[in-house]
């Protein structure tokens, strides 16, 4: 239970560093897209990718080569998932969210809050976080795909056109 044998230790030792720097290689070769913090998508390849790297260290059963393959195969579902979703519209609606407005002029959209789950006091903070201290004088709050809020304060607001896409809006 607390040791087992040194061959364990040399071989946590020996695929871990072969796993990590083959994991970093995956990593650069495919782009900073694969540990954006975007949508849900995303995420999921990024906890696979750690749950892959963890299985690979801490698993005998699992050789090195079937290891990285398993993070070649993650990474590459990534690129095709994204190049797909980025050229063909109606697949993006099943990888990604789509924004949603939840406060215009000043003015809470209830339903829309109620629908996102998101509370009054987690919009007021935002608010506060975009060092604003009146609803008053935000335009917008918007509820991105990855599932931060965005402040545009009255003043920034301009035409509008950063809202093209934002459900509500």
């Amino acid at each position: 239970m607390w040791f087992d044998s040194w061959s364990d230790i040399l071989r946590v030792l020996a695929v871990g560093t072969a796993a990590y720097v083959s994991l970093l290689v995956v990593l650069r070769l495919t782009g900073k897209r694969t540990l954006a913090k975007l949508n849900a998508f995303d995420l999921i390849v990024t906890v696979a990718l750690g749950s892959t790297l963890a299985t690979i260290l801490l698993s005998a059963d699992v050789s090195w080569t079937e290891g990285i393959t398993a993070l070649l195969l993650l990474a590459l579902l990534q690129l095709v998932a994204t190049w797909v979703s980025s050229r063909v519209p109606r697949t993006r609606a099943v990888l990604t969210s789509e924004p949603t407005l939840l406060l215009r002029d000043g003015r809470p959209l209830e339903d829309a809050m109620r629908s996102q789950r998101v509370t009054m006091g987690e919009l007021r903070q935002a608010v506060r976080s975009a060092s604003n201290g009146d609803l008053g004088q935000v335009a917008a709050v918007v509820l991105e795909s990855d599932g931060t809020l965005s402040v545009i304060p009255a003043s920034s607001y301009g035409n509008g056109s950063a809202m093209d896409g934002v459900r509500g809006s």
